[in-house]
C-alpha cells in the first residue's frame, strides 16, 4: 500500500507559476511510475506528466514547454513545476503512483488561474 498527500494547489493569476508536491509514503524503489493528472469541472481526468522509476520524464502536449515533474528520492518526493500557467490549467491535480499491478492516488489538490 502507499499513500499519496498532494500539496501547493492555490489561487494564481494568468502567466504566474506553482509547484506542486506529491508525498509518498513509500521508497521509489518501491514504485514503478509516478505522475500527474488534472481534472476540470465537467471534464475527465487527464495525464499531465509522468516520471519513471529510471528518472525518464514524458507530457502531454498542454504541458511540454511549461511545466516540469521531477523528484527528489530521499523526500520520496515527487514535485511538478507549472509556469506561465493559463486559466485552463484550473483543476483539481493528482498524484498517482503506479507498483506493478497496483495503482494508488493521491486525493488531489485545487489549482484556480485566474485570467
Amino acid at each position: 500500500q502507499v499513500q499519496l498527500v498532494e500539496s501547493g494547489g492555490g489561487l494564481v493569476q494568468a502567466g504566474g507559476s506553482l509547484r506542486l508536491s506529491c508525498v509518498a509514503s513509500r521508497s521509489f524503489i518501491a514504485i514503478d511510475m509516478m505522475g500527474w493528472y488534472r481534472q476540470a469541472p465537467g471534464k475527465e481526468r487527464e495525464l499531465v506528466a509522468q516520471i519513471t522509476r529510471g528518472g525518464i520524464t514524458s507530457y502531454t502536449d498542454s504541458a511540454k514547454g511549461r511545466f516540469t515533474i521531477s523528484r527528489d528520492s530521499a523526500k520520496n518526493t515527487v514535485y511538478l513545476q507549472m509556469n506561465s500557467l493559463k486559466p485552463e490549467d484550473t483543476a483539481v491535480y493528482y498524484c498517482r503512483g503506479q507498483a506493478l499491478m497496483n495503482i494508488y492516488w493521491g486525493t488531489g489538490t485545487l489549482v484556480t488561474v485566474s485570467s
